[in-house]
């Protein structure tokens, strides 16, 4: 969710007089909130890469089971058509080792970069906190320098002003150098994501390229010994072969009915 910069550092008190105009302050608000968007975007694509990544470990893992639970069946042992099936269970151990690899290199291209990227915007958001106080002391200024110009010329009340003004000086130039730095600063943070982020993207991209071309080349060579030499039946028949099956298996003698 969005946050205001201001609402956040500032106490829910009545509207302050303003020493800048509508339009600064719209335009600064503006840059503020592509900030946090860009913040709020780049936390979510980590956590989805992250997702990813373990997602993408945990099919392994279970294709690895699958696998090697078939070339540890007994049934491998007594159907000489089925002895091929051990080697899925190699197979998916080298797509297992591909896995590893891409995820390496996700978190080297990805992951990587996108922590040391969002680790730039605390400090942005202490700046932006920053800005917000000589923001306030420059209209707390403002405000003492119009009290003392109200009140009568009198000598004690002109020194008070004079130094008011002082005062008053040197919080505009601070926050003037402030809102200047970050006016210039925010935008070219915002833009220069995309060059950040340009290299990573084309890195993983050509990272999973590899990766499926090499799981693709390992079932194109599994797929071969895994053909049957009798012809293909329907689903249909195949429904009604396993239940024909899944029949007899009942009829035996040793297993006990439900």
């Amino acid at each position: 969710m969005s946050w205001n910069i201001f609402s956040r550092f500032t106490s829910p008190t009545p509207p302050r007089k303003t020493v800048i105009s509508k339009e600064d302050e719209t335009e600064f608000n503006r840059e503020v909130t592509k900030i946090e968007v860009l913040d709020d975007a780049t936390k979510r694509l980590y956590k989805d890469l992250k997702k990813s990544m373990e997602a993408m470990s945990t099919l392994s893992k279970h294709q690895c089971r699958i696998g090697h639970n078939l070339a540890a069946s007994p049934v491998l042992n007594t159907e000489e058509e089925l002895k091929s099936l051990e080697l899925i269970s190699q197979s998916v151990g080298k797509i297992e080792e591909h896995t590893h690899q891409l995820n390496s290199q996700t978190t080297k291209v990805m992951v990587e970069p996108m922590k040391k990227f969002s680790a730039i915007f605390p400090s942005i958001y202490l700046t932006l906190k920053k800005r917000e106080q000589y923001l306030q002391e420059y209209t707390r200024c403002q405000v003492k320098v119009e009290k003392y110009e109200d009140r009568e010329r009198t000598g004690q009340n002109l020194a008070k002003l004079n130094a008011a003004k002082k005062t008053l000086d040197t919080a505009k130039e601070q926050f003037d150098n402030m809102n200047s730095e970050l006016m210039k600063e925010l935008p070219e943070f915002f833009e220069g994501r995309l060059d950040y982020f340009q290299p990573c993207f084309e890195a993983l991209i050509k990272t999973q390229i590899e990766y499926y071309t090499h799981c693709f080349k390992i079932y194109a060579e599994l797929a071969p010994e895994l053909e049957y030499r009798q012809t293909v039946i329907s689903d249909e028949d195949f429904e009604d072969q396993i239940t024909q099956k899944m029949a007899d298996i009942r009829a035996l003698s040793i297993v006990v009915d439900d």
